[in-house]
């Protein structure tokens, strides 16, 4: 079994059911984010190691689309049973590559979990139509069929439960894999193909390519690859989408996000507060689903923002490994520079800063954290919507509060920003919390639930610049996306009648 990298392992691709170190002597560094330590390296492939994959998976095909889909299921549900057993040693991993807390981990691998869980019901989710007596002797089905070798390429934010969007409602509906995951946090990647081949998942049917952009285009254009999943930024969905497309590929791409939190002045401020810090701050910010922008309608600014500031500067931001943390470190040095820029802009730019999370230490996090890629939690108030910590997606822990003086004026706000992933609203009253939800021109909205991640059989996905393509991420969309639906009419010759027809057939 894979186990987390220490600094002499190469972390590796997976080909045809083995470790495979590939023909590249490309390497990049993988560090532990909490201490900045260098705790491996990964394999960064070339275009002949995606190759190589495509060819496994190419190859694997027939045999694993025709192997019935309750034998598929089958091994979705050893598969299940593995992770099950492993889910604490894939949470240590996400923690030691990501560092995100570990609580927080473990709720990644449930919800990735969760996606399996649905796949194992593929039987039933790939039920046709039909339709008797169509035409007079006629009949008239559908049913649905694997496209052929399909590629999911993932982000860093969520490394188990990302490519589990993918994988298994994929490989249950009869494709083959080849998974593409960051290569700032790969390890779970290579632990999840070995427990998918010791459920009994025959070799070639998932394959993983460590890589950068150069095994990112080597799919995009590869003739084999008949459709690509990714979630990240707009600018790299909106690319991977068109580049896709345009080689013919069925394409799915999420991308980025700005998610708004409205509080109503008759919501509980308490819970307001609760649902701001866990959704804004958790994860260190970094995920497509944390909301970044609390919009205060009315008076309810003036009572609630103190409670949040109170709350930001008490968060207890440490190493991911002690259980009482509640946000751990920036996932790599770039990304806490890039993330000190935008709270630098926002000052800038005249938004008050009440809490500035770039005063916190990475030796007040624990020992041997000095050189981690620490941040607190940073608390803006009077933000405008010309201001880039508004417009832009951060991606880390910086809660920006508008003001607004009506319910009215935070639904045009939300609906005129270029995002529309995820959205919530805080109030006790049952006619807002309708209007907000019929419309917010938002994917996914929450009534008093700040993250409102649907569960494995409704399905994932943002509207405007948050999605590139027409269909959702997992649950039933998930399932036709993975296939495509054939319609078959049939008769007998007992009921053909004599002659040639020469009009346009219809039902008689």
């Amino acid at each position: 079994m894979s186990q987390p990298s220490t600094p002499s392992k190469l972390i590796a691709h997976y080909i045809q059911g083995r470790v495979a170190h590939g023909s590249s002597a490309r390497r990049q560094d993988v560090f532990n984010p909490a201490t900045g330590a260098v705790s491996g390296q990964v394999a960064l492939a070339a275009s002949a190691d995606v190759d190589a994959a495509v060819a496994a998976a190419k190859a694997a095909f027939p045999a694993w689309a025709d192997t019935s889909p309750l034998r598929r299921s089958r091994v979705m549900f050893k598969f299940l049973e593995l992770l099950n057993a492993h889910k604490d040693d894939l949470a240590r991993m996400i923690t030691a590559e990501h560092g995100k807390v570990f609580t927080d981990a473990q709720g990644e691998v449930t919800r990735g979990i969760e996606i399996v869980e649905f796949a194992c019901g593929i039987p039933q989710l790939l039920k046709g139509d039909f339709t008797d007596q169509v035409s007079t002797g006629i009949d008239n089905w559908t049913l649905r069929q694997p496209l052929g070798v399909v590629a999911g390429i993932t982000p860093f934010n969520f490394p188990v439960m990302v490519p589990m969007w993918m994988f298994p409602v994929a490989l249950a509906a009869g494709n083959t894999f080849v998974l593409k995951p960051s290569p700032i946090d790969p390890s779970p990647s290579l632990f999840m193909a070995d427990l998918l081949k010791k459920a009994g998942l025959p070799d070639g049917v998932f394959n993983v390519v460590q890589g950068d952009k150069e095994s990112v285009d080597a799919l995009l254009v590869h003739p084999d690859v008949q459709a690509i999943s990714f979630v990240a930024s707009t600018p790299i969905a909106n690319y991977i989408y068109e580049t896709g497309a345009r080689h013919g590929k069925r394409v799915q791409a999420l991308g980025g996000a700005k998610n708004h939190m409205v509080v109503m002045p008759d919501a509980d401020l308490e819970q307001a507060v609760d649902a701001l810090v866990g959704a804004g701050y958790g994860s260190a910010g970094e995920r497509c689903m944390a909301i970044s922008v609390a919009v205060l309608v009315g008076d309810v600014g003036d009572k609630l923002v103190p409670m949040l500031a109170e709350r930001a500067r008490t968060l207890k931001v440490k190493n991911g490994t002690e259980l009482d943390a509640e946000m751990g470190p920036i996932v790599t040095a770039a990304a806490h520079q890039r993330i000190t820029g935008y709270i630098e802009q926002g000052a800038k730019e005249g938004a008050q800063l009440l809490v500035d999370g770039r005063s916190f230490k990475g030796a007040q996090a624990g020992p041997g954290c000095d050189q981690g890629f620490w941040m607190g939690g940073t608390l803006f108030d009077h933000v405008t919507p010309e201001m880039r910590i508004y417009k832009e997606e951060i991606f880390g822990p910086v809660l920006s509060c508008v003001r607004v003086k009506d319910f009215a004026e935070a639904v045009n706000l939300i609906n005129a920003h270029e995002f529309g992933n995820g959205v919530s609203c805080f109030t006790r009253d049952g006619n807002v919390a309708r209007e907000f939800s019929r419309r917010i021109q938002v994917g996914m909205v929450g009534i008093n639930v700040p993250i409102p991640v649907p569960m494995a059989w409704h399905g994932f996905g943002g509207w405007k610049k948050s999605l590139f393509g027409d269909m959702h991420a997992y649950g039933e969309e998930g399932v036709r996306f993975y296939t495509k639906q054939k319609s078959i009419m049939q008769r007998w010759p007992e009921s053909i009648g004599k002659g040639a027809e020469f009009v346009m057939p219809t039902s008689k």
